[in-house]
């Protein structure tokens, strides 16, 4: 016998259901259902998703501490609006880290290939023709390629420092790819990186990797309230037309 929804949630662990919260709510704030700015109340999420007050407050309050979200006492919750100045000295931070791992990786003999550089060459060093041209998936590829990098030089505290600060900025960049442009930069400039690192010329590919992501964090300033409406809009799912 198949359990409903509501049958499902009711047998499962509260711990269980507080974490599948904040998921859905953590996700529904990177693809935009969930703008910044937005109010909600605990009473709205629990009816939507069909369970108690409990886990939801939990998973709230941990969104809080992850610096997501914002309570007001007498007036529910709310996404925490965009603070550039903070997303700045992140992106600070990240460029430290990202030209000290092109460091080490340029110091390695030239025969001496990490399987993390041989993946991302199959990614990013393709014809034309081959390259993605979903803005959305080029974003987690994106990542995923400065995330590679870091991880490729050996330092796991490097790493671990590095994907924490890549999954705070994850929401900006994202918005960066709804503009085509930027997807196919992005693939001539991460090939030009690789080449270089490939070749261990370090100083050119420091110079290149600060200029993109310098370029990416002003693309990041042009971010304007339409644009944040607009990537709701893509994010909906299209409405059913009555037959």
């Amino acid at each position: 016998m198949q359990l409903t929804g509501a049958a499902r949630t009711a047998k499962e662990r509260p711990e269980n259901l507080a974490e599948r919260i904040y998921q859905q709510l953590k996700d529904d704030i990177f693809e935009f259902r969930l703008l910044p700015g937005d109010r909600f109340s605990e009473g709205e999420i629990a009816e939507r998703m069909a369970v108690s007050r409990t886990p939801v407050r939990q998973a709230l309050y941990r969104l809080q501490r992850e610096d997501y979200l914002q309570v007001y006492f007498r007036s529910g919750w709310q996404v925490k609006p965009f603070d550039f100045a903070h997303f700045e000295e992140l992106y600070e931070v990240r460029i430290v880290l990202e030209l000290e791992a092109v460091r080490h990786l340029c110091e390695r003999p030239q025969d001496e290939q990490s399987a993390a550089l041989v993946q991302l060459e199959r990614t990013w060093l393709v014809q034309p023709e081959q390259r993605l041209a979903d803005g959305r998936e080029v974003s987690r590829l994106d990542e995923r390629f400065h995330c590679l990098l870091v991880e490729a030089a050996g330092n796991r505290e490097m790493a671990r420092l590095h994907a924490e600060i890549s999954e705070k900025i994850r929401i900006i960049r994202r918005l960066d790819f709804t503009q085509s442009p930027r997807v196919a930069a992005t693939y001539e400039e991460h090939g030009e990186i690789l080449a270089a690192i490939l070749a261990r010329r370090c100083e050119e590919a420091q110079l290149l990797l600060r200029t993109h992501i310098e370029v990416s964090k002003a693309e990041v300033r042009k971010i304007t309230l339409h644009m944040l409406h607009s990537a709701r809009q893509r994010s909906m799912p299209a409405p059913e037309v009555a037959p």
